[in-house]
C-alpha cells in the first residue's frame, strides 16, 4: 500500500494500524515532516522515501505508486483508515480475480460529524483506491487524483459505513481555510499558465454554480448547517482561485507589491525632509 505524509504523527498510527494486519508492503512517501512521522512509519515496518513538500499530495502520490512492488496497491492518506469489513472485502476481491480496480466510497467527516451529501457523501465521493499495479495511474497535477486505465475491470462497492474508507477530514473552519488558501494559490498558478484570465464575471458565475450544485443538486441541505457552509466555502474556493489568477496576471508577486509599497512610502516620508529643509 502507498501513503503520503507531512507532519502526521498524531493520525498516521491509526491509518497504519488499520492496514498492517493484512497488507504485505507499506510504502510511505514523506514530504520532509518536522515531527515524528518518519519514525512512526518505520516502527510499522514501512519503507520510507522523502520528497520535497509542494503544498499538495499529488506529486508525492504519483511517486509512491512507482515505488510499490505488490500485485495489488491500496492508496491511503494519513487521515484515513480501512474498517475491518472493507479490508476483508478487498482481500476477497484480490484473491478472486473478479476485478482490476475497486472504487471505494469515502466516509468523510467534517467538523466532527460524517457528511451524507454536499458532494462528499459516500454515494458521491468514490475513488479507485485499490487496484492491480499498472491499472491506475496518478498525475502530479493538483486535484487530478487517480485515473483508471482503459480496459480495466472495475467494481464499485456499496456506500455503507463498513465498506467505506473513513476519512477524518477538516477539524474546524480554520483548518479548511488554511488548505483553501494553499490549494487556490497552486491551482491559480496552473490555470494562469494555461492562459486563463480570472475575470470578475467568471468568478461570480463559478462560485454561484458551485453553491447551487452542492447545496441543491448534491443535497447539501440534508447535511444541515455543515452542508450549507461547505457549499459556501467551496463557492469561495472558486472565487478566490479566480481572484488569485487576476492578481497574478495584473499585479505580480507579493515581493513586487511590497517593493512598490516601500517605494511609495519612501516618497511620502521624503516630504518631511523637504519641508524641514525650508
Amino acid at each position: 500500500m502507498a501513503i503520503n505524509t507531512r507532519n502526521e504523527e498524531r493520525r498516521l498510527p491509526y491509518a497504519l494500524r488499520s492496514v498492517r494486519p493484512w497488507v504485505d508492503e507499506i510504502v510511505v512517501v514523506d514530504m520532509e515532516s518536522e515531527d515524528r512521522t518518519v519514525d512512526i512509519a518505520r516502527s510499522f515496518g514501512a519503507v520510507v522515501f522523502s520528497v520535497p513538500p509542494m503544498g499538495y499530495a499529488d506529486p508525492a502520490r504519483a511517486f509512491a505508486l512507482s515505488k510499490c512492488t505488490g500485485d495489488w496497491i491500496l492508496v491511503l492518506d494519513a487521515d484515513e483508515l480501512v474498517p475491518p469489513t472493507l479490508a476483508s472485502r478487498l482481500r476477497a476481491i484480490a484473491s478472486g480475480d473478479v476485478a482490476d480496480v475497486v472504487m471505494i466510497p469515502m466516509w468523510n467527516y467534517l467538523l466532527g460529524a460524517p457528511l451524507m451529501a454536499t458532494g462528499w457523501g459516500p454515494h458521491q465521493d468514490v475513488h479507485p483506491r485499490f487496484f492491480r499495479r499498472g491499472c491506475v495511474s496518478a498525475s502530479a497535477s493538483i486535484h487530478a487524483y487517480l485515473h483508471v486505465s482503459r480496459g480495466a475491470r472495475v467494481v464499485r462497492l456499496e456506500a455503507s459505513r463498513e465498506l467505506s474508507i473513513a476519512h477524518f477530514n477538516y477539524v474546524d473552519i480554520t483548518h479548511f481555510i488554511e488548505k483553501l488558501n494553499r490549494y487556490t494559490s497552486i491551482e491559480a498558478e496552473s490555470r494562469l499558465a494555461r492562459g486563463e484570465a480570472g475575470s470578475a464575471v467568471s468568478a461570480l458565475l463559478a462560485g454561484g454554480r458551485e453553491f447551487l450544485r452542492r447545496f441543491f443538486r448534491q443535497g447539501g441541505f440534508r447535511d444541515g448547517w455543515r452542508g450549507y457552509y461547505l457549499a459556501l466555502l467551496m463557492a469561495a474556493y472558486r472565487i478566490v482561485t479566480a481572484a488569485k489568477i487576476r492578481e497574478m496576471r495584473e499585479v505580480g508577486t507579493r515581493d513586487g507589491v511590497e517593493r512598490a509599497y516601500l517605494h511609495e512610502a519612501e516618497l511620502l516620508v521624503r516630504e518631511y525632509e523637504r519641508e524641514s529643509s525650508y
